[in-house]
C-alpha cells in the first residue's frame, strides 16, 4: 500500500534551549534557492506553503548561491512584507568566497573578526530586507578565531537589536563549549545522516544534550545519496529503511527524518528542497516514532556491523 501523508500536517516548534529561541522542528534550508528558478511570485508562494505547514524557520548563509540567495529571499519579503512576522530567519557568516560579487576577495578563507561578523550581519539584513536576524551562526571553525572577540561582536549586535540569538555551525564539542561560556549559544548546526554518523560518536550530540541545547542538522538525507548511491553498504541501508517505511506505510524520507529526530539531543533537521510536498514528508517525521528495534536496525545498516 502506498504511503499517504495526513492533510493536516503541522510542524511542531521547540525551544533550542530553556527560555531561548523557538524554531520549527523542521527548518527550511535555502542553500539551493538560486537553482530553483523561481519567480518572485513563486518564491512568495513557496514561503507561504512552508508557513502553512508550520515550517516557520528559514536557514540562510551569506555565501549561499554565490552570495545571491539572501537577495532572492529578500525580494519575496519585499513583495509580501507581512510574511516576516510569521517566520524566523537564520543566517551564517565567517567564510569568504572568491566571487564576482566580492571582487576584493583574493583567496577563499575564514574570517571571524568582529569587523567581518558585523559587516556580514548588516549585509544579510540588507539582502533579506529585514531589520533583524533571529539567529546568526559562525559558519565554520576558524583557526584564527578569538572566542572573546566573537562574543563581543555578538553582544554588540544583540545590543543594537540587529541579531536576537547566536550560534555556530560545524563546531566540535570543545569549540562550542568554549564560546558558549562567553555568550549563550542557541545551537550548533552540524552534518548528520545515516551516511554521516560522526556527531553521534564524537561527543557532539552528547555535549549538546548535556547542555540541553538542540543541534541543527544539515544534509539529513546525505545530500540525496541515500536515494542514489550504489555502493553495497548504502544499498543495504536503503533496503532496510524501505522495509520499515513500507511496513509503517510512510514515505522513505519520513523514516529518515524520524530516525534523526528521535535522538534525545532533539536535532532540528534542515530540508534542501523547493518542493513543498518534500518538506511535508520531512514534517511527517516529527509525528512518527520508530520502534527502538527499527531505530537500531537503521543504525546497524548504516554502520555495517552489529552493536557490540
Amino acid at each position: 500500500m502506498a504511503a499517504i501523508l495526513p492533510t493536516d500536517l503541522t510542524c511542531p516548534r521547540i525551544a533550542t534551549r530553556a527560555g531561548g529561541l523557538e524554531l520549527s522542528r523542521v527548518v527550511a534550508g535555502m542553500w539551493r534557492m538560486a537553482e530553483w528558478g523561481m519567480s518572485v511570485e513563486q518564491r512568495v508562494a513557496f514561503i507561504e506553503q512552508c508557513l502553512d505547514m508550520g515550517v516557520t524557520s528559514f536557514d540562510h548563509a551569506d555565501i549561499y548561491g554565490g552570495y545571491s540567495v539572501e537577495g532572492l529571499f529578500g525580494e519575496a519579503l519585499r513583495a509580501r512584507p507581512a510574511l516576516r512576522e510569521r517566520m524566523q530567519l537564520v543566517s551564517k557568516c565567517g567564510i569568504k568566497l572568491i566571487s564576482p560579487k566580492r571582487p576584493q576577495h583574493t583567496i577563499q578563507h575564514y574570517d571571524t573578526t568582529a569587523a567581518h561578523i558585523t559587516a556580514s550581519a548588516e549585509e544579510s539584513l540588507r539582502q533579506l530586507h529585514t531589520d533583524r536576524l533571529d539567529l546568526l551562526l559562525i559558519h565554520r571553525p576558524d583557526p584564527l578565531m578569538d572566542f572573546d572577540e566573537i562574543a563581543e561582536a555578538f553582544s554588540r549586535l544583540r545590543k543594537a537589536g540587529k541579531v536576537l540569538h547566536f550560534g555556530v555551525s560545524n563546531f566540535s564539542r570543545h569549540q562550542f563549549e568554549s564560546l558558549n561560556r562567553r555568550i549563550e549559544l542557541a545551537t550548533n548546526q552540524v552534518e548528520f545522516s545515516p551516511l554521516h554518523l560522526a556527531p553521534m560518536f564524537d561527543e557532539t550530540f552528547d555535549g549538546m544534550q548535556d547542555l540541553r541545547v538542540a543541534p541543527m542538522v544539515w544534509s539529513p538525507l546525505g545530500g540525496g545519496r541515500l536515494f542514489t548511491a550504489l555502493d553495497p553498504n548504502t544499498e543495504n541501508l536503503r533496503l532496510v529503511i524501505k522495509e520499515i517505511a513500507d511496513r509503517m506505510k510512510v514515505p522513505f524520507a519520513t523514516v529518515v527524518f524520524a530516525w534523526i529526530m528521535q535522538l534525545p539531543s532533539r536535532p532540528m533537521p534542515l530540508t534542501g528542497t523547493g518542493r513543498p510536498e518534500a518538506i511535508a514528508v520531512a514534517v511527517a517525521g516529527a509525528a512518527t516514532t520508530l520502534a527502538r528495534s527499527d531505530w537500531f536496525r537503521i543504525l546497524r545498516a548504516a554502520r555495517g556491523h552489529e552493536v557490540a
